[in-house]
């Protein structure tokens, strides 16, 4: 496994440009396989998760062909159904949590499907019976063999239903409703998430011929349609890379500018970094963060203390929450940190106690952060980086302490951020790769 060098203490400046979505890119992805026609996609980030789900479309018979930086046409006129009973695709596809997102495309146009019990990050309990239950209200019927941890699904009965989402799931609501594009009749899925990346796969599948009605909000009805054609999109850039940019420039006390931000689809991201005290100026679609010596924590209306949760869209991201917490380590203050949604999230913060951070984790879920107001730095340390927001914290608080820090395991890191180490460096980082 590969390793992060750090040497820390040094001031940032200058542009970064945020890579596009990766949560929107396994979703759009994923929706390649419901038509046979080219779809064209703009902005794919280069990340460990993104290719690693190209190669298995490749694998499964989707042609794929470079056009550009981050442009790529995709063509599934011949999945290979066979594929899908080989040892070699239950290997891959368990490599990467993603992959439960293409069930939905298979059975909305095949009609039968198979995935192995994905992976992904080790950040608590992530229970498929959300994607499984949608499609049994359509009419599909799955078996499950625990001997090799493998789902087999038929579809080929399904018709349009009523869906009530049991937990406001992205990736669930995203699989469900690309199995619904392609269903006869009338779906609605009450209690949909809503987050910018299902908009985005609305707007996609609308463009291929879909009829989905309520994007933004949590009720979709969608009228199936008997075929989708070709498209072209763009996606959005990472609003997670936007937010840890932001923390950064807060915590290393630098002049950081971040371009194209499409700022409207960041919802309260921006307000919530703002509530540490981190003072940023909106410069058209760009974000500027100046070089701040101090920032304020802010306090509820009657004095009391801060807290930061997570909560599904349009509530604060749970994939900013690590970030959040790093970058209150430096300020003036005192913030409660509420991960709701995943128990083992904030199991990094030991690492950020062994570097002389003020943390008290009250319980798997919480975290009372008692800022440091730079009174002392960080000290550097060697850790192991957990998952992909953990890693960018730790990455953050390494940035920002004295001395040198060792981040293993850093391929979590390149799971969700693109070339990191050397878009940070040439902004006055010294980060090297062992």
């Amino acid at each position: 496994m590969s390793s992060f060098k750090i040497t820390g203490g040094r001031k940032l400046k200058g542009e970064l440009v945020p890579q596009g979505a990766k949560n929107e890119a396994l979703q759009i992805l994923c929706a390649v396989l419901l038509t046979k026609e080219p779809v064209i996609i703009h902005n794919i980030p280069n990340i460990r998760d993104v290719n690693k789900l190209m190669e298995l479309l490749e694998d499964m018979g989707v042609k794929r062909s470079k056009m550009g930086e981050g442009v790529y046409k995709f063509e599934a006129d011949d999945v290979k159904f066979e594929y899908f009973e080989t040892q070699e695709y239950k290997n891959k596809a368990a490599e990467l949590r993603g992959s439960v997102m293409l069930l939905g495309p298979m059975l909305g146009r095949f009609g039968r499907g198979k995935a192995p019990k994905p992976g992904g990050d080790k950040i608590g309990r992530r229970p498929l019976d959300t994607h499984f239950i949608g499609f049994q209200k359509l009419g599909a019927e799955f078996s499950y063999d625990p001997g090799d941890s493998f789902y087999s699904i038929d579809g080929s009965k399904m018709k349009g239903s009523y869906i009530w989402m049991e937990e406001i799931s992205v990736t669930g609501t995203a699989n469900v409703l690309m199995a619904a594009v392609l269903t006869e009749g009338t779906t609605t899925i009450y209690n949909a998430a809503c987050e910018p990346y299902l908009q985005q796969l609305c707007k996609m599948l609308n463009s291929m011929g879909a009829k989905i009605s309520g994007v933004g909000s949590n009720l979709l009805v969608i009228k199936g349609v008997k075929e989708l054609h070709g498209c072209e999109h763009t996606m959005l850039p990472d609003m997670i890379e936007i937010g840890s940019f932001i923390g950064l420039a807060a915590m290393t006390g630098s002049e950081i500018t971040i371009k194209n931000c499409r700022i409207p689809e960041l919802g309260i991201i921006p307000d919530t970094f703002k509530k540490l005290g981190i003072e940023m100026e909106f410069r058209g679609d760009d974000i500027h963060i100046p070089a701040q010596t101090n920032y304020k924590i802010s306090t509820l209306i009657d004095g009391s203390i801060l807290t930061v949760y997570d909560a599904p869209w349009p509530g604060f991201t749970p994939d900013l929450i690590s970030i959040i917490l790093v970058t209150a380590i430096q300020a003036k203050g005192t913030v409660l940190i509420h991960q709701k949604m995943f128990e083992s999230r904030l199991f990094f913060t030991d690492k950020l106690i062994d570097m002389g951070a003020q943390i008290i984790l009250c319980d798997p879920h919480r975290a009372t952060v008692i800022g440091l107001n730079r009174e002392y730095n960080l000290r550097g340390i060697r850790m192991t980086s957990p998952d992909i927001r953990a890693g960018v914290a730790l990455l953050i608080a390494a940035l920002s302490a004295d001395g040198t820090s060792i981040i293993d395991n850093i391929e979590q890191i390149d799971r969700g951020y693109q070339n990191i180490d050397a878009r940070l460096n040439a902004i006055g980082a010294e980060i090297v790769r062992v």
